[in-house]
């Protein structure tokens, strides 16, 4: 099952696209991203993405990947993601 994490150009500023895209090699996801996710302002103050439908937000890019990275591996694992 392929999961889904979608992120907002505009949220690139703070390097999302770079750490996002290691995501795709490593696991059975498909990163997304798009002109506008909708979330009004969000894009500016803080790194984040929707990881199949759940909002997931870091202080830095890089800590928003190890924490996509561990619900990406607890979704694997058939269990309840941890934040």
């Amino acid at each position: 099952m392929t999961i889904y994490i979608e992120f907002c150009t505009s949220n690139s500023y703070f390097g999302t696209d770079q750490a996002l895209k290691k995501l795709e090699g490593q696991y059975d996801c498909q990163v997304i991203e798009y002109g506008c996710l909708t979330s009004c302002g969000q894009c500016y103050l803080m790194p984040f993405a929707y990881v199949d439908g759940d909002w997931v937000e870091a202080p830095t890019a890089e800590e928003l990947y190890d924490k996509i990275c561990r619900r990406l591996e607890a979704l694997a694992e058939g269990r309840e993601p941890e934040d």
